[in-house]
């Protein structure tokens, strides 16, 4: 597990709140708009329809609720950075359930609605301190939804690979929260000064062993735009690939950031 950063990003829980339930709002929306044909189509998510991606979206929230709906743990086990990195080695059995979910419920718009009732209720009487028993290990409902702009995001731009002309808009603290939180993962898993990873508007980190930056322009330097630094941190896209197509400018001789992505698998 990656060593945590000395001063750790806060989040405001009323924002974050308020942020999950528009993103999944816009989720819904624009797959109430699929035709039979588009929830056919593959995704860039093995050999996931968008039906079944559709479905992970829905189970990928319920677990705020199912969570809530446990008993509290003693202790915290996980911390929000270090989240990303306890994700790994959970692929067959996600995989598993979202195909039984997405044939279990036919009508995916019921299953939407059902889900956003679900979580609404559950989020209007739970305090951002109480402790979910998460599979990934326990963690403040605080912080568990942070991590859950992580997966709207990311499946909302698989979503928009996936169909086109489908574009489903990106709620602005959402992918604010996901953009930060998997840029702080990158300075935790390589801590350092010598590299600063630019993803404007929402993030600035420092990175990588080497001299310490104090002052002008920084020696080495990434930047690259939100989306493109979330499909680098998933694994979505690869660094070589987004530095071919001028996606990432990186200048320095520690300004290669191939060897560690994605953070998440």
């Amino acid at each position: 597990m990656p060593p945590a950063k000395k001063r750790t990003r806060t989040y405001d829980p009323a924002k974050i709140r308020t942020a999950v339930l528009a993103q999944f709002g816009n989720v819904r929306q624009a797959v109430r708009s699929l035709t039979a044909e588009q929830l056919a189509l593959p995704t860039r998510l093995g050999d996931w329809t968008v039906r079944e991606l559709a479905a992970h979206v829905t189970m990928a929230v319920e677990t705020v609720s199912r969570n809530l709906d446990r008993d509290e743990p003693a202790k915290p086990e996980l911390t929000l950075l270090h989240w990303p990195f306890a994700t790994a080695g959970r692929a067959g059995d996600i995989a598993d359930g979202t195909r039984e979910l997405a044939a279990a419920n036919p009508d995916l718009d019921a299953l939407y609605a059902r889900t956003g009732q679900r979580i609404a209720e559950s989020l209007a009487a739970a305090p951002g301190d109480r402790l979910l028993a998460a599979r990934t290990g326990a963690m403040t409902l605080a912080d568990y939804l942070v991590t859950r702009t992580v997966e709207l995001v990311v499946h909302t731009d698989d979503l928009n690979a996936a169909v086109p002309g489908l574009d489903i808009p990106y709620d602005r603290q959402a992918l604010a929260a996901c953009t930060r939180l998997l840029a702080d993962a990158l300075a935790a898993k390589a801590p350092g000064g010598s590299t600063e990873v630019r993803i404007p508007p929402y993030a600035v980190v420092q990175c990588v062993e080497g001299p310490r930056h104090t002052r002008g322009t920084p020696p080495n330097v990434v930047e690259t735009d939100p989306l493109t630094w979330i499909r680098l941190a998933t694994g979505r896209v690869t660094w070589r690939d987004a530095v071919a197509e001028a996606k990432v400018s990186a200048s320095g001789e520690r300004a290669d950031l191939g060897g560690l992505l994605p953070l998440m698998g």
